[in-house]
């Protein structure tokens, strides 16, 4: 089923969004998955490579298969007209963008489990 800010199918929520590389301004429009399961932003290893983003070192990840090893990087991800930076893992795994729920948050948007689409949300300081 389309929705105007993506795509569900049977629970998964698929949006539209642009990696940017913050230092050069070269960027690239991706299809991600939403995954409130993950903390961070996965992007494939073809994203990182062509935008060149730079690398802050290497971060031990839990996933469905055990721990794994992966190369963490900075950039900036975009969303229904939101941007924000952040710390990135790149995955030699994954064909596609994942986007985990702190990047949702910085950029002040949450499923809505009625809809399965992308809402924005409160950000809260309790």
């Amino acid at each position: 089923m389309r929705t105007l800010w993506g795509e569900l199918r049977v629970g998964y929520v698929w949006v539209e969004a642009v990696i940017r590389n913050p230092n050069t301004g070269k960027h690239v429009s991706v299809k991600a998955l939403v995954d409130t399961g993950a903390t961070l932003t996965v992007i494939p290893r073809r994203v990182f490579e062509e935008l060149q983003l730079p690398l802050r070192g290497r971060r031990s990840v839990r996933t469905a298969k055990g721990y794994v090893e992966l190369d963490e990087c900075f950039g900036a991800i975009e969303v229904m007209g939101k941007s924000t930076e952040t710390r990135m893992l790149v995955s030699d795994d994954l064909e596609f963008t994942l986007i985990g729920v702190t990047t949702l948050e910085l950029l002040g948007l949450e499923v809505d489990p009625v809809t399965g689409r992308l809402r924005e949300s409160a950000t809260l300081l309790l």
